[in-house]
């Protein structure tokens, strides 16, 4: 099943049970992937439509991030929420020794040894690791502590 079939499912199981913590975040989903179609002007296939989720739980992280600094824990808490249910709708992480030898190898391939090749390196572990659930921010701090430019 589609991953927009999936939602809307979801969503109407959440106006029935009358549970908007979830039907929240699961209508902002659905918005997010019909838009993600309209400007491509066709169906999303699963990478892209996974990416649109992805997207949308990075936005959570920044606000939560935000919120945090400005002292607001329920908003924080909110959004954290929001989170948990996207999250259902993407692959398990990928496990981190996958991700570190990947780090590894493409440190090896790209010859890199210092800080200024941090974006050739990025750019091969991404590419490894491709349609799998993997947050490029903890990506880049692994590559960048095995470069030495933490």
């Amino acid at each position: 099943m589609k991953l927009i079939d999936r939602i809307t499912q979801d969503m109407t199981a959440a106006m029935r049970a009358k549970d908007q913590a979830r039907l929240a975040p699961l209508r902002m989903a659905k918005a997010a992937l019909m838009n993600r179609e309209v400007e491509r002007g066709r169906p999303l296939d699963e990478p892209e439509a996974q990416q649109v989720i992805a997207s949308l739980i990075k936005q959570r992280r920044d606000s939560i991030e935000q919120f945090r600094k400005g002292g607001r824990e329920d908003l924080a808490a909110k959004e954290s929420a929001e989170i948990t249910t996207l999250e259902g709708y993407l692959p398990p992480p990928v496990d981190p020794s996958v991700v570190e030898r990947a780090v590894d190898e493409a440190i090896a391939e790209a010859g890199a040894t210092s800080a200024k090749d941090v974006g050739r390196v990025m750019k091969g572990v991404m590419s490894r690791l491709a349609g799998q659930a993997v947050d490029g921010r903890m990506v880049n701090e692994l590559v960048r502590k095995k470069l030495g430019a933490a």
